[in-house]
């Protein structure tokens, strides 16, 4: 039986993009239109997890599914010239609040039960722009399936899922039955690059589009889990305390002093 495998990915500013080419204003952040966009990188691992699983089960049918708008299709492909097999664009300005998870969770959980008959449901620990980790597991709560995070390894024997998990000191082990979500660390591994034969393969697919009427959501009725107050760069500044001593020698011993009441040495 094709183990069906779903991917959520991500469209995210760049992380290498130079702070100083960031616009914050009290709601917003913006970056010059000319700053082409990436795939989050945790989300890369989880890609390159479900290749593995694909790979080690002989089949397996990997879709790739992501939330928003303004798509850029040249970066919102990588995960096909990877090796995924489906793309599809949950694309509606009703999705485009970053912050908000509310809005992704019902879209997500609502386009894996309209794929149905779903085994896994990989994910990224994090992405890169908010850093809330919070979406997937929010999606595990609303399709009611149990969900291990953090995991550098993936596995599935038969029905049961098996994540090793990234612990401050080692690593657990952990099991559940499938369906399942799971959200993959970089301890996973550096995700394949995409050879030439499958950037142009990528290149010849569509994906599929499903806004919110698609997926039956009524978006005014959910209600929002954030409300974002404010936006501001953080206050930054340099306080200089010169150490002067009788001589170098004294001058050295006041230093030392300082630096140890301060619990830097």
């Amino acid at each position: 039986m094709t183990l069906k495998i779903v991917v959520t990915a991500k469209q995210v500013i760049d992380p290498e993009t130079p702070t100083s080419a960031f616009g914050i204003d009290s709601n917003a952040v913006t970056v010059p239109s000319n700053q082409s966009p990436v795939i989050n990188g945790f989300d890369e691992q989880a890609i390159e997890a479900a290749l593995r699983l694909k790979e080690a089960s002989g089949d397996a049918h990997i879709t790739v599914v992501s939330v928003g708008s303004g798509f850029a299709l040249d970066v919102i492909k990588k995960p096909l010239a990877m090796g995924a097999d489906e793309l599809i664009l949950l694309d509606d300005p009703a999705f485009d609040n970053a912050i908000d998870p509310t809005v992704t969770v019902a879209a997500l959980a609502a386009a894996i039960r309209k794929i149905g008959d779903v085994d896994v449901v990989l994910a990224g620990r994090q992405a890169s722009d908010w850093d809330n980790a919070q979406v997937p597991i929010g999606v595990a709560e609303a399709l009611g399936w149990p969900v291990a995070t953090v995991a550098k390894k993936v596995d599935i024997n038969g029905t049961t899922l098996r994540v090793e998990r990234v612990l401050p000191d080692g690593h657990e082990v952990v099991e559940a039955d499938l369906p399942a979500v799971v959200t993959v660390s970089n301890e996973l591994g550096t995700p394949r690059y995409p050879n030439m034969r499958g950037i142009m393969a990528a290149r010849r697919v569509q994906p599929t589009v499903w806004s919110a009427a698609d997926l039956d959501l009524a978006i005014g009725s959910l209600s929002p889990a954030f409300e974002l107050v404010s936006l501001s760069k953080p206050q930054s500044g340099v306080e200089t305390e010169m150490i002067t001593g009788d001589d170098d020698e004294d001058a050295g011993r006041k230093l030392a002093q300082r630096l140890r009441d301060e619990r830097i040495i």
